[in-house]
């Protein structure tokens, strides 16, 4: 990615050598830090990247520069993997003037100390004008840090958007932006759907023709599908109708069980997803759930509670605000079950969960009975 238009410049980087993003997203594709360069008479850049990239970084923006200087650095966003170049960058430009809020400078001392000589703090719905663009910026507080701001350029109409509207992946490989993006927001963004919806009330009285965003592609197409996609995310409403299995099994029993229920339901024509927890990607199962209107949950009993893997899949859902779905619950047990119990009382304090009438005890293995209370599970969750 070269130029944006004829006055904004990408100047980001791509990672494929991380493994784990934010130390627990498994990324395989990498990840982007995006930073662009804004050219008119006051030049902007804006944000850093990650130190891992920080040389590679520095190099793109001296090019891009040649001969000229910045003169404002925008901190939209202080999370390390886009402020931790900060230093380097001050070294390198001494007269830059970093434009953030008061909360942000507050952050950038933690991290760095005294290290800014030229600040200028800047309120919501406050205007720059720097030559023939002029940037608004628009607080996102809590889109996920407290010091999060947005910057619109009023005159090409590009809403440089902090880590609203990425995703994981490097630039350079080709994979789906909505599944990778719904993971990302779900894990990441998710619990904060209210500041989210707050957010997109004021982008709705902007005419925004480009999305810059801190992570993944930008974007200039269909703008009205990744702004409906967040508006559904961030109001926790289903975005497809059918239903996620989610199962923790020890010996196999309870996997059959979880499986041969996704089987009936796809015989009757309802779209399913699976995840075994014990060995599927967690971020994953948990974007899933709240991708489907309905969860059915299948879990051993252990240790007279649950399996460890589906009480930690239930305590991630739940700290991102899972709510307005119907659950299925299906236990295992080789003489005293309770997994539907514990299960059922971490759902009741989640809001607006409903549960179906029809619960499944499996005793230690399947058996025909069971294979009658799955089909009766299934056509209450196929209706």
């Amino acid at each position: 990615m070269e130029n944006i238009s004829e006055s904004i410049k990408y100047v980001g980087v791509n990672d494929k050598t991380i493994d784990l993003f934010e130390g627990q997203y498994v990324v395989p594709n990498g990840m982007s830090y995006n930073s662009y360069i804004l050219f008119d008479e006051k030049i902007t850049v804006f944000d850093t990247v990650d130190k891992r990239k920080t040389d590679e970084w520095l190099s793109k923006v001296a090019a891009a520069l040649g001969k000229k200087v910045p003169h404002y650095l925008i901190v939209s966003h202080m999370e390390p993997d886009h402020s931790a170049s900060l230093t380097a960058f001050l070294k390198k430009y001494p007269d830059v003037t970093v434009v953030g809020n008061e909360k942000t400078f507050t952050i950038a001392e933690r991290f760095f100390g005294d290290v800014i000589k030229n600040k200028l703090s800047v309120k919501d719905g406050e205007e720059l004008p720097i030559g023939k663009h002029t940037l608004k910026f628009i607080f996102a507080p809590m889109v996920h840090w407290p010091e999060v701001m947005l910057s619109y350029e009023t005159t090409e109409k590009v809403l440089f958007s902090a880590d609203a509207f990425g995703k994981f992946g490097a630039l350079d490989v080709n994979e789906d932006w909505t599944s990778e993006a719904r993971r990302y927001y779900m894990n990441i963004v998710g619990k904060y759907g209210a500041p989210v919806q707050t957010v997109l009330k004021k982008a709705s009285a902007l005419d925004i023709k480009t999305i810059c965003p801190l992570h993944g592609p930008v974007l200039n197409e269909n703008l009205e599908y990744y702004l409906g996609k967040y508006d559904i995310w961030s109001s926790y409403a289903a975005e497809d109708s059918g239903v996620m299995i989610a199962y923790a099994s020890i010996y196999g029993n309870t996997a059959e069980a979880a499986e041969k229920l996704a089987d009936i339901l796809r015989g009757k024509g309802v779209k399913v997803e699976t995840a075994d927890l014990t060995r599927d990607d967690m971020p994953q199962a948990v974007a899933n759930a709240f991708r489907y209107d309905k969860l059915a949950v299948a879990c051993s009993t252990y240790d007279g509670w649950l399996f460890p893997v589906m009480e930690h899949f239930l305590n991630r859902i739940k700290s991102k605000n899972y709510q307005n779905r119907k659950v299925a619950l299906i236990e295992n047990g080789s003489w005293a079950p309770v997994a539907n119990k514990v299960m059922r009382s971490i759902f009741e304090t989640m809001k607006n969960i409903t549960f179906t009438e029809k619960s499944v005890t499996v005793n230690s293995a399947v058996n025909e009975q069971t294979i009658s209370e799955l089909t009766a599970l299934a056509d209450e969750l196929s209706k």
